[in-house]
């Protein structure tokens, strides 16, 4: 907790909002994603499938996992519990929408499902996308496939499977990924490998946004590499997120935003 701290407060000295972008394409997408003000129906949606299961006391038993997504302990746990905890905010959801809606990726892949509150904001965004989201526990995410059936969220496919298995048996190098959303396993090692494997997906207009980069130290480092990767050309830290963008025809520049 400690060193979220500091590094929010380092974050919180470095930050900008749109007045210090020069770049279009950053501007665009702060201005009209990003600080979009306006009410939409959807994050009604958003809410209804949260406060189901927040509701639910139903117990399950789900799996914790380590680096690779191996579980290391299972414990029991009401299901309204993990929906307190798991997953991203309300806000973080709609901004998700946002994002998804902005881009309009035609193929989505989540890595960490939980409950599906991600899935449910990236199917929101575009109903017409493909969209594969991967879960380590069969039991949460027999919950989450229930929870967006019950949604009529049919542009999901959900797959249980241990992450780097899936990212390397189905071979996606022939695949474009419009769209990646990390949230799978918060490890250096995880999200280099990850990275690694995925690179072949990408495409121009790729948008990777990787989820808590600064967990951890560990995470911190995974964040700079990442920056640095020579097929990077523009990366924005918005504290709990980090977006990657590959567009060749833009400078190289990182941007630390506050939303």
């Amino acid at each position: 907790m400690l060193f979220q701290i500091k590094s929010y407060l380092k974050f919180l000295w470095h930050s900008k909002n749109e007045h210090a972008v020069h770049s279009p394409f950053v501007f665009n997408l702060i201005t009209k994603c990003f600080y979009d003000k306006k009410s939409k129906p959807e994050y009604k949606v958003l809410k209804n499938y949260r406060n189901e299961l927040l509701q639910n006391k139903n117990t399950i038993q789900v799996n914790d996992f380590g680096v690779g997504s191996k579980v290391f302990k299972s414990n029991t746990r009401q299901i309204s519990q993990i929906a307190k905890t798991a997953g991203i905010t309300q806000k973080r959801a709609e901004l998700l929408f946002r994002i998804t809606n902005y881009f309009q990726p035609e193929s989505i892949l989540e890595i960490g499902t939980s409950l599906g509150f991600a899935t449910s904001a990236l199917a929101l965004g575009n109903p017409k996308a493909k969209i594969i989201t991967l879960e380590g526990c069969p039991t949460t995410m027999a919950i989450a496939k229930n929870q967006l059936q019950l949604f009529n969220f049919e542009n999901v496919e959900c797959i249980t499977t241990e992450f780097n298995d899936f990212l390397q048996i189905c071979n996606l190098k022939s695949e474009i990924c419009n769209l990646i959303y990390f949230d799978g396993n918060h490890s250096k090692t995880a999200t280099l490998e990850y990275f690694d494997l995925l690179l072949p997906t990408i495409a121009n207009d790729s948008v990777w946004i990787f989820d808590d980069i600064h967990w951890s130290q560990d995470m911190e480092e995974a964040w700079e590499i990442i920056k640095n990767h020579p097929k990077v050309t523009v990366t924005i830290d918005t504290f709990q997120w980090g977006l990657v963008f590959f567009r060749t025809e833009q400078p190289i520049e990182h941007f630390v935003i506050r939303v």
